[in-house]
């Protein structure tokens, strides 16, 4: 009977409540300016020295302030000041120092040297390692300060200072140390003037200090980098290096004060993950308040952030997006933003359905159900996003897939006439709108060349289109039909893919790092499309150690790659295809082993270039020659979709910048609104539990009464 009792009650006030029982968050959070998102993959380092992945940059970025930044709407991408009041002013010398033209040849210029003036009244984040005791000493440097507390919230005092040139000088020289590894000291230990001598130096010393000493890196002089005042640095790098400004963008060059890398290289503080690895500490918008990579991470507003507006200008469509709205505005919109951890892909979508996520990628399970592509291609939205008013963005990322031949090769190596219509064959057969179509749902662009949307040189339409494998016909690009990859095969001396002499069946081998899911589907559609003009192919996996030991070694035929921007410049492509980057003879990126004299020399004066017409001009003979010699079949460049729920604003994919967190607004009255109507429980089900639970209950109370009344007789 009491268990009926208690039914009943839980019944009427479940059937009762309007609002949603499967909140994941704190009830107190209901309309605050707090923007939801999730993480996939614990970030490792979010030291900026360190960190070398998207996956930490979505936090870090918000956090640290590097000299430069990128436009947030501006395509191509454009660099812009960030702590700076200008853009770097750059001169160049010769090697007795005297001053040269800007125009003056790149044999000629010794070194370039970068002017940076910082803007005033920057300050850090609150943080411990700036708080003073009364005698002016840094309050928490001692023995036993790490004692008792496992998060930077464990220290009570904060303080502040403003930030100079110095922190930015004293990263640079983090980049040296021999205990953080960086992964681009080798890079820039080839440009900065010094830096070489300054690792080896820190080499030597810290073999003569404990595993745990600190190193002051103020004790140590950078020769390439001078400090002129508290406000203005310089730095001197090698030669002419114009791609550097793009490196000044990077979490690389933002700067770690003294007082932080002292304070957490006290005893006791790795220990407790107290480090900048795990607590970074910046002068933007966002400082990390919670860190437990495991569940979840939480950015806070910084209350001693120096301000920026929001953009005025952008593309030509960014207006009609609305994305011109919030002209002027101050930045950061939101005050907090929490990252909880997901594993899998459809709790991190069923939790964005229910709005308690504000955006999302699609995963390949959800797709279906989240888009829909026409039979032109065209892809939109189902009904039932569209009536939820998720929004889809899309964006073609800089980076570029391709399927490689070892141009050393006796088969499909060389740049002579017949192994060059061989390579234009293969290049016509392998159908890469059907395999954008049937392994990318669509999400991908065949690539014309090396380069991708949003690069300087990438072109679109007619002018853009690769003519060794297209035609242009009815307004957009047409692929070669089989009979003229089978005709080319012909000019290369194979016939129905046999020798012309020898009879012999031309066989072809296709070096793999082989596994993941629906690998086997991908190489068998492969294979078909090089039976097509009759060659036999054969997939010859391996691990990825083994199969970069292939590559080193030029033991490959054929092979897959792709590439990822390290910053957006045609540079940072075509040297891939560079012949003194040629793996084989230099250890270089080149895997093709490609070695055009022609294409080299374009390469020499385009990389040192800004972006005007003569370097478009340059580029556009550049894509000719590789078009023609075909040293990669050119794959496709990724595209990347994403959804919004309606009350998310000024979103625009960036696939080089990822400090953006800034820019965006949210609309937490609607937000609210929208879960209480996607989440509100049904009351029926509970009605009918509770009216069967009633009839299973009554026959039994009224025979229970029945029994009580003739005992009272």
């Amino acid at each position: 009977m009491r268990n009926f009792v208690v039914l009943l009650a839980l019944t009427a006030m479940l059937a009762a409540c309007g609002e949603a029982w499967n909140n994941p968050y704190p009830s107190a959070d209901a309309g605050r300016n707090v923007l939801y998102t999730a993480f996939v993959d614990r970030p490792k380092h979010l030291d900026p020295a360190q960190s070398y992945t998207e996956d930490e940059a979505v936090f870090h970025a918000q956090i640290y302030e590097p000299p430069l930044q990128y436009h947030y709407l501006k395509r191509p991408y454009t660099l812009i000041p960030a702590t700076l009041s200008e853009m770097p002013q750059v001169r160049f010398v010769d090697a007795a120092g005297r001053p040269l033209a800007e125009n003056a040849p790149e044999a000629a210029i010794a070194e370039s040297i970068y002017d940076l003036q910082l803007k005033p009244g920057i300050r850090y984040q609150p943080h411990p390692a700036f708080a003073l005791d009364t005698d002016g000493r840094p309050r928490y440097l001692g023995e036993n300060a790490a004692a008792g507390r496992q998060t930077i919230a464990d220290f009570p005092e904060t303080a502040t200072r403003e930030l100079h040139a110095d922190d930015y000088i004293y990263q640079i020289k983090r980049l040296a140390h021999p205990r953080l590894h960086s992964p681009i000291y080798g890079m820039m230990a080839a440009k900065i003037v010094g830096l070489q001598e300054l690792g080896e130096r820190l080499r030597a010393d810290a073999r003569q200090l404990p595993a745990d000493a600190w190193i002051d890196l103020d004790a140590y002089p950078l020769r390439g980098v001078e400090r002129i005042d508290a406000y203005h640095w310089r730095i001197r790098i090698k030669g002419k290096y114009p791609q550097f400004a793009y490196w000044l963008a990077m979490h690389f060059f933002a700067p770690v004060p003294r007082e932080v890398d002292r304070f957490f290289a006290q005893p006791g503080m790795r220990e407790k993950n107290l480090t900048l690895d795990w607590w970074p500490v910046g002068t933007g918008p966002y400082m990390l308040t919670e860190n437990d990579p495991n569940r979840r991470m939480v950015l806070t507003r910084n209350p001693n952030f120096h301000g920026e507006s929001y953009p005025c200008e952008g593309d030509a469509e960014d207006a009609a997006a609305g994305l011109l709205a919030d002209c002027g505005k101050p930045l950061p919109q939101i005050d907090r933003v929490v990252f909880s951890r997901e594993k899998e892909a459809i709790p991190y979508w069923n939790k964005f359905l229910q709005g308690y996520y504000d955006a999302s990628g699609i995963s390949s399970d959800s797709f279906d159900q989240a888009v829909r592509i026409g039979a032109d291609g065209d892809v939109s939205l189902t009904d039932d996003m569209r009536a939820r008013g998720i929004r889809l963005l899309t964006s073609v990322r800089t980076s570029t897939f391709y399927m490689g031949f070892n141009m050393l090769d006796p088969v499909v190596g060389g740049l002579d006439a017949r192994s060059t219509r061989l390579r234009q064959a293969i290049s016509i057969a392998i159908d890469q709108e059907e395999f954008i179509s049937i392994f990318l749902n669509g999400r991908g662009i065949p690539a014309q060349g090396p380069l991708p949307p949003g690069i300087f040189g990438y072109e679109t339409g007619e002018a853009g289109i690769n003519p060794s494998v297209y035609d242009w016909l009815d307004g957009k690009p047409q692929r070669k039909s089989v009979a003229v990859a089978r005709r080319l095969m012909v000019e290369a001396g194979y016939p129905n893919g046999r020798h012309e002499k020898s009879g012999e069946p031309l066989v072809l081998n296709l070096d793999s790092t082989g596994g993941g899911p629906g690998e086997k589907a991908r190489l068998d559609w492969l294979t078909r499309q090089f039976a097509k003009i009759d060659i036999q192919l054969v997939v010859r996996p391996s691990d990825f150690n083994r199969f970069q030991d292939k590559l080193r070694k030029g033991n490959v035929q054929m092979y897959y790659l792709g590439w990822n921007a390290d910053y957006p410049d045609p540079e940072n492509f075509f040297f891939l295809l560079h012949g003194p980057e040629a793996r084989v003879a230099s250890g270089g990126e080149n895997s093709s082993n490609y070695v055009n004299p022609e294409f080299d020399r374009l390469f020499d004066t385009m990389k040192y270039m800004d972006n005007t017409p003569r370097r478009l001009a340059l580029v556009r003979r550049m894509n000719a020659l590789l078009q023609h010699d075909a040293p990669w079949v050119f794959g496709f460049h990724q595209k990347s979709y994403t959804l919004s729920h309606r009350w998310v604003r000024n979103r625009k994919p960036n696939d080089v910048a990822n400090n953006t967190l800034k820019y965006q607004r949210i609309d937490p009255a609607d937000r609210e609104q929208a879960r209480r109507q996607w989440n509100t429980p049904s009351r029926w089900p509970l009605l009918i539990i509770a009216a069967l639970g009633l009839a299973a209950f009554l026959p039994a109370v009224l025979a229970y009464r029945r029994r009580e009344r003739s005992a009272g007789r």
